[in-house]
């Protein structure tokens, strides 16, 4: 997520702001399915927008806001497809509109930092904003962006509003995790579940859109994204495909990782604005891990060092996020256990 104030926390690296993005892919089906609901003249009040992150959710979510807020349709870029060049859009897209409201999570100014959650003072603007009448006598939107960061209070909050569905209103939640939502606002909502698109055709969107240099780094990128185009395309704006290389790599020397590549990565991983990185560095290394315990086992040896290894990271990412440990350590611990396992395999040898 963006760390500058001036785009936004609900902003992925790589990516543009899903306001001012007007393509997806992927997502015909969805799109189509909130479009035949919205020509029916009976839409649903509430829609919750699931799947993994980087999957379109954010974007499908301003793309159905535009059409209901009196974008013309365009057809030719899909259901719910509008030009950027409408004035609906343009006002949208300059957060001009008084009928558009987004919750996200807010800037701490002491901090300098997004707060981690979205505050229940936050969800509370919900209410207020649909007490109000649209500035043209039409619709009102409220994007969720993303639901997930919502406290108890925050949801409770916004509870009220999905209990008593606001005229001429729409909101739109946008969840990673559906499950961990209060069962109360999960029952008042319509549900879009998006799914990733094939490994294989995100990388082929990845390649004609440019966004890759080489069918290599697309594919490579797609993969470690599950094919979830946003995803793909932060891992390849922030040097993913490059890290998990790097990652593999580190594992496969085992003990005899030098501590100057060790370091190299704690140091690049611990800087400001390396949070999405962190989190692949994370699922790679525990990849590897898993994957040499099944070396191991396949080879009907002892693969019980590796197992624990792997125990023992998921504990400890756990640890580090629940009580804010120094991401540089952590990832210097991590990468310090792996290295002890294969030197401690070797000496058995």
């Amino acid at each position: 997520m963006s760390t500058d104030p001036d785009i936004g926390s609900d902003v992925q690296p790589g990516c543009l702001p899903p306001r001012e993005r007007y393509d997806v892919f992927g997502h015909d089906a969805a799109e189509q399915a909130f479009a035949d609901a919205w020509q029916s003249g009976r839409l649903h009040h509430a829609w919750m927008i699931t799947g993994p992150r980087g999957v379109g959710k954010a974007t499908l979510a301003w793309r159905a806001a535009r059409r209901v807020l009196g974008a013309r349709a365009m057809p030719e870029a899909g259901p719910l497809g509008a030009s950027a060049q409408d004035p609906v859009c343009k006002l949208i897209e300059s957060q001009a509109t008084p009928d558009l409201l987004l919750l996200r999570r807010p800037w701490d100014e002491k901090r300098k930092r997004w707060r981690g959650e979205i505050t229940v003072e936050e969800a509370r603007r919900a209410p207020h904003f649909f007490e109000m009448s649209s500035g043209g006598g039409g619709w009102r939107v409220c994007i969720v962006d993303s639901a997930d960061d919502m406290n108890n209070n925050a949801a409770n909050a916004l509870l009220k509003t999905l209990e008593e569905p606001p005229h001429r209103g729409v909101l739109f939640l946008v969840t990673h995790t559906p499950g961990r939502l209060p069962a109360t606002i999960r029952s008042r909502c319509r549900r879009l579940a998006l799914r990733a698109p094939s490994v294989e055709a995100t990388a082929g969107w990845l390649e004609e859109t440019g966004a890759a240099d080489n069918a290599g780094s697309a594919l490579a990128a797609s993969k470690l994204a599950g094919g979830a185009p946003g995803r793909a395309l932060t891992l390849i704006a922030g040097g993913g495909v490059e890290l998990a290389a790097e990652v593999n790599l580190l594992v496969d020397r085992g003990a005899a990782a030098s501590d100057a590549d060790i370091r190299k990565i704690a140091d690049r991983l611990s800087l400001k604005g390396q949070e999405e990185m962190r989190d692949l560095f994370y699922e790679v290394l525990a990849n590897a891990i898993r994957v040499q315990a099944r070396d191991r086992a396949e080879a009907g040896r002892d693969a019980t060092d590796w197992l624990d290894s792997w125990r023992n990271l998921n504990t400890l990412v756990r640890d580090a996020n629940a009580l804010y440990l120094d991401p540089k350590q952590t990832i210097l611990s991590a990468l310090g256990q792996v290295r002890n396992v294969a030197r401690k395999e070797k000496a058995r040898a």
